[in-house]
């Protein structure tokens, strides 16, 4: 695997380094050694996926609050996504900061957000799937999130007007 850190401290992307033949491809997408020597969990407490019906489905601002702060692998397994994460931790230097990843069934690429981060998506082909490994399991009362449009952040999502639920569209803006 190929570990790269994006300029949001914690945060990195992780390829794959895969072996094809004739009969197709194979990869390793995790291994509990490599993740640690990178800074990354070295297990999961859940897994969940997302099946995305329509192009332009936006899935997020979402975290985890503390003390069940969660990290988030996130990997688009059909279709393809623009996946966003926000650094919410106010000692960061790359606080409120966001970066934004190309996730595809086709480059394989996946994305760790730390504990910390919210996390969502936006849909650039219809019937996208999305597979997430989680650091902690969920707790309801936890969870909350940032409107996806929030000027603190300033996220420029690749298409407009999204498709979303009305709890995410009905978070509150950003207060530290």
């Amino acid at each position: 695997m190929v570990f790269t850190e994006t300029r949001l401290q914690g945060a990195l992307v992780v390829d794959i380094e895969s072996r094809e033949d004739d009969r197709g491809m194979f990869a390793r997408t995790f291994c509990r050694d490599e993740f640690g020597r990178h800074g990354l969990p070295a297990g999961f407490a859940q897994c969940n996926t997302s099946f995305n019906r329509h192009r332009g489905t936006l899935r997020g601002m979402h975290f985890q609050a503390a003390p069940k702060a969660e990290g988030k692998l996130v990997r688009c397994t059909r279709g393809s996504i623009y996946d966003v994460i926000i650094d919410l931790r106010p000692g960061s230097p790359t606080f409120r900061q966001w970066v934004s990843v190309f996730l595809s069934q086709d480059n394989r690429r996946a994305v760790y957000a730390p504990p910390g981060f919210a996390h969502g998506f936006q849909t650039l082909e219809p019937d996208a799937e999305v597979f997430y490994q989680m650091t902690e399991s969920y707790v309801p009362e936890l969870a909350r999130g940032v409107r996806w449009n929030d000027p603190a952040f300033g996220i420029e999502w690749p298409l407009s007007p999204p498709t979303l639920s009305d709890r995410d569209a009905g978070f509150p803006d950003f207060a530290p």
